[in-house]
């Protein structure tokens, strides 16, 4: 029989509080604090042009606050986007950073001097996210409908699309690019939110029949966007934050009746939806498995 005498005991259980503390200082201080990715995608379309491919940079959950995501981290994640050369850049919400975890909150005008480096020819639009609308620019500020987000974003020179559809032209071929507003931008209680996302308004702003791409904050919206249009961005989830082996993302945000939407590239016929995994956190500065990234999306006709 194998005896477990009180130094054995002692090494085992040193050794696993060593190995937690290593694993909860990798979640935190690295993959939350540090890591920054790269992930690219190279889509193609039925609904998209097949002579007019497009390069889009994608910025999501940026949750500026110290010490998990200051300004000069911010300014790395614009560094690593005007890198892929893109044709176009879309911010998808929540930069206000509204964790209790911090040592200080970041001013916003230093989120948006940062974001307003980012580079693109056809210009860089942004929706809101749920934080913008939950909490001010300041989170020390009282809540205000997210007009604090929205005059940093208009500071920086950065369009907001809200319900709204903007037709721009790449190589001499239209497309229309459409915001959807928030889907949780008011709360009552702890579990229940409505939105001021309007698909159908957004949608008839198209007035002719250009190829679409749809930017909004939260997934939940994807089982009602119709097949002509050809993308749909969405972040929120984080990816779950926390990626565990064999059990994936047991903590993500979800909506009752819609499908649980977490991370990465989703197919429902002809209609293709990306969820970025996001820069920042929320609740808890913590990831693990699911790093900050920066999304390359190449679209093509199919």
């Amino acid at each position: 029989m194998f005896m477990v005498n009180r130094r054995r005991f002692l090494t085992g259980a040193g050794a696993l509080a060593a190995g937690m503390a290593g694993l909860g200082g990798y979640a935190t201080a690295y993959e939350a604090g540090m890591r920054l990715d790269l992930t690219s995608y190279d889509l193609s379309s039925s609904h998209w042009p097949a002579d007019l491919p497009i390069k889009i940079a994608v910025i999501s959950d940026i949750h500026a606050c110290e010490p998990w995501m200051p300004a000069e981290r911010i300014g790395a994640i614009v560094d690593l986007a005007n890198a892929q050369k893109p044709d176009l850049t879309v911010l998808l919400g929540d930069f206000v950073g509204t964790q209790h975890f911090v040592t200080r909150y970041v001013a916003p005008g230093a989120w948006a001097e940062q974001l307003a480096r980012l580079e693109a020819p056809l210009g860089v639009y942004a929706v809101l996210g749920n934080h913008d609308w939950w909490s001010a620019a300041m989170p020390t500020d009282p809540p205000d409908n997210a007009q604090s987000v929205r005059k940093a974003l208009a500071g920086a020179h950065i369009p907001v699309l809200e319900n709204a559809a903007v037709s721009l032209s790449l190589k001499g071929r239209p497309f229309w690019l459409v915001g959807l507003g928030d889907q949780l931008a008011f709360r009552y209680g702890r579990r229940h939110a409505w939105g001021t996302d309007d698909l159908r308004g957004a949608l008839r702003e198209i007035k002719d029949d250009a190829p679409a791409i749809l930017l909004a904050h939260e997934p939940f919206i994807f089982p009602k966007v119709p097949d002509r249009v050809a993308l749909t961005l969405c972040g929120h989830t984080h990816g779950g934050q926390v990626n565990l082996p064999f059990i994936g993302a047991p903590f993500v945000p979800t909506k009752r009746g819609v499908k649980r939407y977490v991370y990465g590239l989703y197919q429902e016929g002809e209609r293709q939806l990306i969820v970025s995994g996001g820069l920042g956190t929320s609740n808890l500065p913590v990831r693990f498995n699911r790093p900050p990234e920066v999304l390359s999306v190449a679209l093509r006709g199919a």
